[in-house]
């Protein structure tokens, strides 16, 4: 037993479960869907800045609204910048390359990228060449950043 009433602790369970069901019908508020997603509110707010596709509704009264769909683009982003490491320059870039319904889905290269195996690699051989996919993407972009810097110094 858990110390409360049993009238109690149904009340309780009914509020939550329409707190939830109108929570999904209307959309989740900026501080709902920071701490769903992992992230401060102000980072959501910026991230919408940085990607056209990440606009939530707003009410009349100016304030956001996420639904689902919405809290899956965040979680994609999330993915692409912290866990895959990309910069949001890069991340743009892979959006476009491989378009923003399969970047949601998880695809991180582009078909044309991919390459034809007739067997199938080990696991540790796949995790090896994603790593060294993701380290060459990197050091293209981290390339062209200092030879922009070095133009702009020589200017």
């Amino acid at each position: 037993m858990t110390g409360k009433h049993p009238r109690l602790q149904d009340r309780h369970t009914r509020k939550t479960v329409a707190a939830q069901a109108s929570k999904s019908a209307r959309g989740y508020k900026i501080g709902e869907a920071a701490h769903v997603l992992g992230v401060k509110p102000y980072v959501l707010r910026f991230w919408e800045t940085q990607f056209p596709f990440l606009r939530p509704h707003h009410a009349s009264s100016g304030h956001r609204f996420y639904s689902e769909a919405d809290l899956e683009a965040f979680a994609m982003v999330k993915r692409l910048l912290h866990s895959e490491r990309f910069t949001i320059e890069g991340a743009k870039k892979h959006i476009r390359e491989v378009g923003l319904e399969r970047a949601l889905d998880g695809i991180v290269r582009p078909s044309h990228e991919r390459k034809s195996r007739t067997t199938a690699p080990a696991a540790a051989s796949d995790r090896t060449s994603g790593n060294e996919h993701r380290l060459r993407r990197t050091l293209l972009e981290l390339k062209r950043d200092l030879e922009s810097l070095r133009s702009r110094l020589k200017g």
